[in-house]
């Protein structure tokens, strides 16, 4: 089986697509500096519809979801987002859990597992 890379850079690929599943590594918001977890989400959510469509998919084929939070009391706030975001009918299995992320202003990261078909 091949390997597709999508947005290859020196430490990780955006995404990799291996048979009929695309792996996206986690995401977070481009510019988070005094953005909200709204905002954030947002932000997250465009460019992962990007990247499963550059796979050939899209999100009402997402197998499985995983969002770290910074701080979990922010936990209603990025369901506000990802509610009206997710595919009605098509809802992955998720997990969410509290994470100190990568840096100070991210407080929001998600990564997706989905097929292709």
């Amino acid at each position: 089986m091949t390997i597709k890379r999508i947005d290859v850079g020196p430490r990780m690929s955006q995404a990799v697509v291996h048979g009929n599943t695309v792996y996206l590594a986690g995401q977070v918001a481009p510019d988070p500096k005094g953005s909200s977890v709204r905002d954030q989400t947002t932000a997250i959510l465009n460019p992962v519809d990007d990247l499963l469509g550059a796979a050939g998919t899209d999100k009402t084929k997402i197998l499985s979801a995983t969002i770290w939070l910074a701080d979990m009391s922010t936990f209603g706030e990025m369901n506000s987002v990802w509610d009206r975001w997710v595919s009605a009918g098509n809802t992955p299995a998720r997990a969410t859990v509290e994470a100190k992320l990568a840096a100070p202003d991210y407080k929001v990261e998600i990564a997706v597992i989905c097929a292709i078909s």
